[in-house]
């Protein structure tokens, strides 16, 4: 499978403090990803390095075959979808523009723009996909957490990207709310083989059956990376967060507990 990432021994520095040091990632076309690690271990800083918003202090970073530092970051951002929970729309738009926006890669409509019948067929296929075909005509403010996850996903995808990330999409969902997310990430999965996907959490109940790797982040380093088998143990994952765990997994979903003192 080909590329869609390569980060080499990324190292990113700020105010004279490491936030990533040695990180190296390469992930393909259909791999589905999951950065996992406790708070200020460097999960949004890589997940902002693989989206081409942050540049690395030392270390390489390609995306879909483009090196940071040598291409136009505009044009590259518009290949990535990017799913962050907070963002900043405000404007009491319809779900369906909503995601339309998502053609143009801006946060309202663009002045005097009209979508095409193309782009207006594909959004209407994208709110379908994600459970949203109901509130087409529902207005931004009105919708829960949940459903603004979903139509922030419908949005990312607008410009079929060949990479999706999600910046801890299920932040703020009640159980529902979540499970209802991660059905609706693997329609898109399954619709679009070729998307490869990177997502963010803390939680490893909010990973979605078909996860095929994971990364473990702590302190800004690399502990483990690969496949999901051999990444999430209870061991490795104890590890990363400080805590004797256990972890069970049942029909691809996860869950962990700590591991009590006989």
């Amino acid at each position: 499978m080909r590329e869609v990432l390569r980060a080499e021994n990324v190292h990113v520095v700020r105010d004279g403090r490491p936030l990533l040091q040695e990180v190296s990632l390469t992930v393909r076309a259909g791999e589905h990803w999951a950065l996992l690690g406790p708070n200020g271990a460097g999960k949004s800083t890589l997940l902002g390095l693989l989206g081409a918003v942050v540049h690395p202090t030392r270390g390489t970073v390609e995306v879909l075959g483009h090196r940071l530092g040598r291409v136009d970051l505009r044009e590259l951002r518009t290949l990535v979808g990017h799913v962050d929970p907070r963002h900043p729309l405000t404007s009491p738009l319809r779900v369906r523009d909503v995601v339309l926006t998502g053609a143009t890669n801006s946060v309202e409509p663009v002045p005097r723009w009209r979508p095409t019948r193309e782009q207006r067929e594909r959004a209407e296929a994208l709110l379908t996909t994600l459970g949203l075909g109901a509130l087409r005509d529902a207005r931004w403010p009105t919708l829960s957490q949940g459903q603004r996850g979903r139509t922030l996903i419908a949005r990312a995808l607008m410009p079929e990207p060949r990479l999706l990330l999600l910046d801890e999409p299920a932040t703020g969902l009640d159980l529902p709310g979540r499970e209802l997310l991660i059905e609706a990430l693997e329609e898109v999965r399954a619709e679009r083989p070729e998307l490869a996907t990177v997502l963010v959490t803390h939680h490893l109940e909010e990973l979605p059956a078909g996860t095929t790797h994971a990364v473990l982040l702590r302190g800004g380093r690399v502990l483990a990376s690969g496949p999901v088998g051999s990444v999430l143990t209870g061991d490795r994952v104890g590890a990363c967060f400080g805590l004797p765990l256990t972890l069970q997994r049942h029909e691809g979903r996860w869950s962990v507990r700590i591991r009590r003192a006989r």
